[in-house]
């Protein structure tokens, strides 16, 4: 079949693979010049199956509350006129209560589990480089109280089979030798051995290039003004120069953007922008930077190591489709990793970036078919994109090739 696969960020692109390796001709459609130019450009590094708990879970109301009023908060909701804001923010509430947020987790931990599975088979099949690391992923506690909380939620991740181990303040040094700058503030850690880490741009660029050679064709510069439909079905799509790009399917994958797109045809997609943060610091020969992917609980910040330079990223900002730059919340990031890392490079250096994460209430990302019988969406990842770009990819690619994927995961139906 012709597939169009609209948007070529990490999940659009690992579509295209997954869809090109099934036999399908594939035309990706991108307003960027590029692959992987927006929320897929420089984000925390992470590829972290043990993390299934979303941010929606009973903890979560206290600490936004807490957090009111904070530019530099972890979490921070950015009250608009939208109703479409509201409306998600009381489904985010409805998410957090006990109940949804095991459903929820145990979703989340299966493609979690499943992505990685097909991640590590895509790189032993291709060879594909990222600066990857598979040395897994700790996180780290300054208070005891905070780290006997992060302990006991362990227990939900470790249902699904995660392997997690507590690590005292000594063994997260030992496990991470640069940790030795601030040992005497981390309370100890939790290991996930199994994680991964590396560059999301740099892999969805190069897979978009093994894609090319697959004979993926990739449409860069070319904004989708909207869609047609006719008798149940998808007619075509429709560009802004006035070009129609016509196929068999549809596969949309524009992250927070799918549902501008998606609202016209009557399809109410729950996701709505998460804006991130991140900060990127060159490193020199002699600077001090962790070799392994950290978590810091106190501040809600993940740091990688991508070759020569060390990535810190985190917070989240409900506050519609504004991408600009808030230098409060980079500064902030800024500081707490030189407090940590005195000797990670130079603050100076630091290179600020915001992208918008696709999330919807409950963390639980929106992958299976619509009421039109040729359209099929992937998206709402939130901030899981590169954990589960593979495995999503890997499933749309079977559900348009009528198969059935090889995983345990609540696919949308025609409902939708």
């Amino acid at each position: 079949m012709k597939i169009a696969v609209l948007g070529a960020g990490v999940v659009g692109v690992t579509s295209a693979w997954y869809l090109a390796r099934a036999g399908h001709e594939v035309t990706v459609v991108d307003r960027q010049d590029a692959a992987a130019m927006e929320t897929s450009f420089a984000n925390g590094g992470q590829i972290s199956t043990s993390h299934a708990e979303p941010w929606a879970n009973p903890a979560t109301p206290k600490q936004v509350l807490k957090w009111l009023g904070r530019e530099d908060s972890p979490m921070l909701f950015r009250l608009r006129a939208d109703p479409y804001q509201w409306t998600w923010g009381l489904a985010f509430l409805r998410e957090c209560l006990p109940a949804r947020t095991r459903a929820n987790a145990a979703q989340i931990a299966a493609i979690n589990r499943y992505s990685k599975a097909q991640l590590q088979a895509l790189r032993a099949d291709t060879g594909i480089e990222y600066d990857q690391q598979t040395r897994g992923i700790l996180r780290i506690y300054q208070e005891a109280r905070a780290l006997d909380e992060a302990v006991a939620a362990t227990a939900l991740e470790r249902e699904h089979g995660i392997d997690l181990r507590v690590l005292t303040a000594a063994e997260c040094v030992q496990l991470e030798p640069a940790l030795s700058a601030c040992a005497a503030t981390i309370a100890g850690g939790v290991w996930a051995p199994g994680d991964e880490s590396g560059d999301a741009h740099k892999f969805t660029q190069e897979l978009a290039r093994l894609c090319a050679g697959r004979g993926v064709q990739f449409r860069y510069g070319s904004r989708i003004a909207r869609i047609e439909t006719e008798g149940g079905r998808v007619k075509r799509v429709l560009l802004e120069n006035g070009e129609a790009l016509a196929a068999d399917a549809y596969v949309v994958a524009l992250g927070s953007y799918s549902p501008m797109l998606l609202r016209p045809l009557g399809i109410p997609l729950p996701v709505y922008p998460l804006k991130g943060y991140s900060i990127t610091i060159p490193l020199a020969e002699g600077d001090v930077a962790p070799q392994i992917s950290l978590s810091d609980g106190a501040y809600k910040l993940v740091m990688s190591r991508l070759g020569d330079r060390l990535r810190v990223a985190g917070t989240a900002e409900l506050a519609g489709y504004d991408t600009a730059i808030n230098e409060v919340r980079c500064r902030a990031i800024v500081r707490r990793t030189f407090e940590l890392f005195p000797q990670a490079g130079r603050p100076e250096d630091a290179q600020f970036w915001a992208g918008l994460r696709p999330a919807t209430p409950g963390g639980v990302p929106c992958i299976g078919r619509t009421r039109y019988a040729n359209l099929y969406l992937n998206t709402g990842h939130g901030t899981l994109g590169w954990t589960m770009a593979c495995g999503s990819g890997a499933a749309i690619a079977d559900i348009v090739s009528g198969k059935k994927p090889g995983l345990d995961f609540r696919f949308l139906g025609t409902s939708v």
